[in-house]
């Protein structure tokens, strides 16, 4: 009997071990199941905190380039514009002695497309590149693209394509590229004529300030031909009728060449909105009506 009851007793022990393991496994399991899912949502919550983070940085990078496209040269609300009055139909000083032409018209229909004012200072045309950037912000004045100026300044879209013309007393018997050669010949400082005439052998070059001044140098025999761009040259013949001529540029071998609007070197943002303000003028009929108003009435 003791020994049955013995054996009741340890069997009683055992099942009662066997059942404090079990629960001890299940909790333990159920600890570990509860912590791995604790520490997935815990990563869960990290990435998406990094992601966010992600976006609002991209967001804030984004803004910032925004910002910076914007040319220091606009940001006071003033257009600074160099020209040289002296270049008709394209600048000249009208009646009330202020900048006009074609070009001031131009650039003003632009400033007003960007939401500025325009404000024009007459200078030599000489001095107009290398005051970019300092005392005007951006330069028109029937300017043509070089490679030359291109390593100092930055340039707009094409705005006007044009060709150097020569002007010779009525009476000459100048007449080929060959012709130009070992003579004396007027242009003003700084112009494409400039750079023509400096390349034609043998020729004596004397520049003006002025383009009309080297027209009354021709007038007076002081030089035998003037090189400089067509429109200004039609006008001088239109001015000094039976006394000058205009001769087609083409005829000397003179290449054609585009006028544009130079601006500082590197400032991508302004040349990027000048193109933006010059395209919308072009394509609402506001170029067109300006080639009329300045170039055609002519």
């Amino acid at each position: 009997m003791k020994k049955l009851l013995a054996s009741l007793l340890v069997a009683v022990m055992t099942m009662s071990m066997l059942t404090a393991c079990g629960s001890s496994d299940v909790a333990e399991t159920t600890e570990t199941t509860e912590a791995t899912e604790v520490e997935a949502t815990e990563t869960e919550t990290t990435e998406a905190e990094v992601a966010e983070t992600e976006d609002a940085e991209a967001t804030e990078a984004e803004t910032t380039e925004t910002e910076a496209a914007v040319s220091e040269a606009l940001a006071d609300g003033v257009l600074t514009v160099g020209t040289n009055a002296e270049f008709p139909p394209f600048e000249y000083v009208n009646d009330n002695g202020e900048p006009d032409g074609f070009d001031i018209a131009l650039i003003k229909a632009i400033g007003e497309k960007l939401g500025v004012e325009v404000e024009v200072e007459n200078m030599e045309f000489a001095s107009l590149i290398s005051s970019i950037g300092s005392k005007i912000d951006v330069a028109i004045a029937g300017m043509t693209v070089t490679d030359e100026r291109k390593e100092s300044v930055d340039f707009s879209d094409s705005y006007y394509d044009a060709v150097q013309y020569v002007v010779l007393p009525a009476d000459s018997e100048i007449a080929t590229a060959a012709d130009l050669e070992n003579k004396a010949i007027g242009v003003q400082l700084g112009t494409t004529g400039d750079f023509i005439a400096s390349d034609i052998a043998g020729a004596t070059v004397s520049q003006y300030n002025k383009a009309v001044d080297a027209v009354n140098d021709l007038i007076n025999g002081r030089v035998e031909c003037v090189i400089i761009d067509k429109n200004p040259a039609l006008v001088f013949e239109g001015k000094f009728e039976g006394q000058v001529v205009a001769v087609d540029g083409a005829q000397f071998g003179f290449e054609p060449e585009q006028y544009a609007i130079a601006m500082p070197k590197g400032d991508a943002a302004l040349v990027e909105q000048v193109n933006a303000a010059l395209a919308e003028i072009k394509a609402d009929g506001t170029f067109d009506e300006l080639v009329k108003t300045y170039i055609e009435a002519e």
